[in-house]
């Protein structure tokens, strides 16, 4: 029998600064050995939870516990957290916050140094790890200077290298494109089945963390434990999206289908999952489905052509002879693998950096001739990290900023922020220090002050990038009323689910080059498409496939548009 790592009994906590409890009476138990997912809406407790079992809590952020907590043989009040740290490794959401080494070499070999280990052990440690996360050929490389994908890696090497029996994962995937987090996912499993070490990962990509197999998933809401059961029996139930969290669409495909999740066996592993008669039940809802009808031609709103920029003479271009056009009125997608050129195209349109040629057009006039603020007028930009965009200490001076320096009315700005502030679900927070916010909190701050100033244009990078469902379907809808008002809007993301949720059109990056100008469906089912972009095929497609519809690319359709129409009723 595996013996119990992690043990909560009748676990409550309180940080000083709240009035109520984060987490409330919790008793779990997580053994050597196993692969556990911790799922749950923002502000549910995962993290908390999380910062219990690494010693973060009570040694960081203290507050009043009550019951116990053993890490091991290790009582958590009892142990200093320079003792816990050999217990429990994390790996953070935000990697860049994580190194200390000016090379990847270095950064791996930290905590080794820290231990004082000779120098010949020490290589030998390195080389190692770095082979077994694929990185061995790039440790004189700066690990800021490495893709998303990569420097997750080089993190979990860093990590690795202590050999603690427990290693946690804090939003692996927040940053990554999806083939890297693809990659990211199936480096976990390696490492768990070569190492045997216990594993917790904390993600809202749900789908994305069962492209391998875990041994169970707890699910937080309200600083309480929701559900702790394996994959398959949690997937049978509606518990996922009673608590807000999101189902694998081939999962909600089904229920659409009306197949009896009871029935069916293998239900988390897409390439497994069987029930009787499925393929001829999906077939037969697929042929009840209305006829995909057609969108309207929209006007041109910003035009580029043959623009290309690069930051330094001698470096390869970031953008590549580009040309497209945004029409006034669309929601579209911009896609790519880290580094494609995706950022630097929107900087290019919001006037942060200047080609060195091609023209760029509003309305046909010379978008060029605009000064910075011209712009701001008309296209607002979200940046990826908040933290970037944050000026002042309180939320409601945060989003009220653009319009106090436009010398719009007290009394205007108060009514347009409040409505704002409630369309991003941040009213109740609008007296708050933005200091006391989480990531994903910040993140809706900064839509919020963009959304207020109702420019022509949007342009967001990763806007739902550490939301989670509840929040992100609510910043969606909202970004749906102001598009059905005309207003274009480009989102840079990862999120393959949103390009196809949400949007009729998708650009894909590679190399500072647009590869494609087509359909989200017809880009995930394109597989050379989807491996050359670094991307991720729709579980939809997958799923079609492994069945043997006739059709996997018009079930996709079919399914992306019933859901549409499902989701607006």
């Amino acid at each position: 029998m595996k013996k119990p790592l992690i043990t909560f009994k009748d676990f409550t906590f309180q940080y000083h600064s709240q009035a109520e409890p984060t987490l409330h009476n919790i008793d779990l138990t997580i053994y050597e050995g196993e692969k556990v997912l911790i799922v749950g809406p923002s502000g549910s407790g995962k993290s908390t939870f999380a910062q219990c079992v690494n010693g973060l809590i009570p040694y960081s952020y203290e507050g009043k516990i009550t019951g116990e907590v053993n890490i091991g043989d290790k009582k958590l009040t009892e142990t200093s957290l320079v003792d816990l740290s050999f217990e429990v490794g994390t790996v953070l959401q935000d990697t860049d916050g994580q190194f200390i080494g000016l090379t990847v070499g270095e950064d791996v070999a930290f905590a080794l140094e820290n231990d004082e280990v000779s120098q010949t052990k020490m290589k030998e440690e390195v080389d190692h790890w770095t082979k077994i996360v694929g990185l061995n050929e790039f440790l004189h490389h700066r690990p800021q200077d490495l893709s998303g994908g990569q420097k997750q890696r080089v993190s979990m090497a860093g990590v690795l290298i202590d050999e603690a029996p427990i290693l946690l994962f804090d939003e692996p995937l927040a940053n990554l494109d999806p083939k890297a987090g693809k990659e990211t996912i199936a480096l976990i499993e390696e490492i768990h089945q070569k190492t045997e070490t216990t594993i917790l990962i904390i993600e809202h990509r749900l789908e994305d963390v069962l492209y391998r197999s875990v041994d169970r998933i707890i699910v937080f809401n309200e600083g309480r434990v929701v559900a702790d059961l394996p994959a398959d029996e949690l997937l049978k139930t509606n518990i996922l999206t009673n608590q807000g969290i999101r189902e694998p669409l081939y999962i909600t495909a089904m229920k659409y289908a009306g197949i009896d999740l009871e029935t069916v066996l293998y239900l988390s592993n897409i390439e497994k999952v069987q029930a009787p008669n499925l393929k001829e039940q999906m077939e037969n809802w697929m042929k009840n489905q209305v006829q995909i009808s057609e969108k309207p031609v929209l006007p041109p709103l910003l035009t580029l052509e043959n623009v290309t920029y690069q930051y330094n003479r001698n470096d390869r271009y970031v953008l590549n002879d580009v040309s497209v056009v945004f029409n006034r009125g669309e929601m579209l997608s911009i896609v790519g693998k880290n580094g494609a050129g995706k950022s630097t195209l929107s900087k290019a349109i919001c006037g942060f950096v200047t080609p060195q040629s091609g023209k760029m057009s509003w309305l046909g006039e010379d978008l060029t001739q605009f000064s910075i603020k011209e712009r701001a007028d008309k296209i607002g930009f979200v940046m990826q990290n908040p933290n970037q965009m944050i000026s002042k200490k309180m939320i409601f001076e945060e989003v009220a900023l653009g319009l106090t320096l436009k010398g719009i009315p007290t009394e205007e700005i108060k009514e347009r922020v409040e409505k704002v502030l409630k369309i991003c679900g941040l009213y109740s927070f609008r007296h708050w220090p933005i200091s006391a916010l989480s990531f994903g909190q910040k993140k809706r701050v900064t839509i919020a002050a963009i959304l207020v100033l109702e420019p022509e244009m949007i342009v967001l990078d990763e806007p739902t990038a550490g939301q989670d469902f509840k929040h992100y379907t609510e910043m969606m809808t909202f970004l749906e009323a102001l598009n059905k008002l005309g207003v274009t809007i480009a989102m840079i993301t990862h999120d393959m689910h949103l390009m196809l949720e949400y949007t009729d059109r998708a650009l894909v990056l590679y190399n500072g080059e647009i590869i494609a100008d087509t359909t989200p469906v017809n880009l995930l089912t394109d597989t050379g498409l989807v491996e050359q972009a670094s991307l991720k095929e729709t579980s939809l497609f997958t799923f079609a496939q492994h069945l043997g519809l006739e059709d996997p690319f018009l079930f996709t359709e079919n399914f992306m548009t019933y859901d549409q129409e499902v989701r607006l009723k």
